[in-house]
């Protein structure tokens, strides 16, 4: 923590609003973020442990019984399952971005950031960015774990890439969710459970583990306009992997937009909610 007051205050005090300070005050709260994190393996071995589990349970315990269109091979359901546990994933780095901010609160760090002469929502964005990292670390060994069990791509590294942007960015996304939960309850095992409760619907409710064509009409539709299943269609385009959903719905045909406009559109409202709420929120 001092690190980073002293970073802060050996630049003096600056106008509020340049895009310069805000750059580089949200680069000294990621950096601290980020050596606390290295200085916690517990975290990121924790947060590896999840997915790889949800991916051998998912594959070899449901693998045998999913039919992925006209076919009921296990490798089919895994290279149709890894895009729907990529993304989720990623969305459910929202519940440990809830956790820490909560945990700096409750510490009264958020206070003493806000008393130095920083950028604001530098805070914020820092913690985000750092989270980003860690997750784009977690995705690298997901992708390891997931080509020992079978799942390949067919569509070239270039298209793979722009797949695993786009879960980034929906991840980054959900950040900002998270964040503003953290903002609003009084612990960190609020936040965390918080951050949970409402993620398990949003990534259930979608093509992430089943073909949603599968699912009662009212229940389909849902599914297909979640911004969750938008990003895992784009997914398996860009791998080429099978089970892209037949859908007529808009973000089922053309994922690749819907993706990005759904989860820039996430970030412009829940960074804007976060950043009011972070002005006027006390321990």
């Amino acid at each position: 923590m001092s690190t980073v007051t002293d970073a802060v205050r050996a630049a003096g005090p600056r106008p509020a609003g340049g895009i310069g300070q805000s750059v580089r005050d949200s680069l000294v709260v990621a950096k601290r973020n980020l050596i606390r994190m290295s200085r916690i393996p517990e975290m990121v071995i924790f947060g590896l442990i999840q997915p790889i589990m949800f991916v051998v349970l998912f594959s070899y315990v449901f693998g045998g019984s999913m039919m992925i269109g006209n076919s009921i091979d296990p490798v089919d359901y895994r290279n149709f399952l890894m895009a729907g546990i990529f993304a989720q994933t990623v969305t459910f780095a929202t519940a440990g971005a809830g956790a820490g901010i909560a945990d700096d609160m409750h510490k009264g760090l958020i206070d003493r950031f806000r008393s130095l002469p920083m950028a604001r929502g530098a805070v914020l964005t820092g913690r985000t960015i750092a989270d980003l990292v860690q997750t784009a670390l977690t995705l690298l060994v997901l992708a390891v774990v997931a080509l020992l069990v079978g799942w390949r791509i067919h569509e070239g590294i270039g298209k793979a890439l722009a797949a695993f942007g786009l879960l980034l960015l929906l991840g980054y996304a959900f950040t900002w969710v998270g964040a503003l939960i953290g903002l609003s309850v009084r612990t960190p095992e609020a936040a965390t459970s918080g951050g949970l409760i409402w993620l398990f619907p949003v990534t259930f409710i979608s093509n992430a583990f089943v073909d949603s064509s599968k699912m009662t009409p009212w229940l389909r539709h849902v599914a297909d306009w979640n911004p969750f299943s938008a990003t895992v269609q784009a997914c398996r385009q860009l791998f080429g992997n099978p089970g892209v959903s037949p859908s007529d719905a808009w973000p089922m045909q053309h994922p690749v937009w819907a993706s990005v406009l759904y989860s820039v559109l996430i970030i412009l409202l829940f960074r804007t909610l976060s950043v009011r709420k972070y002005r006027s929120a006390t321990a």
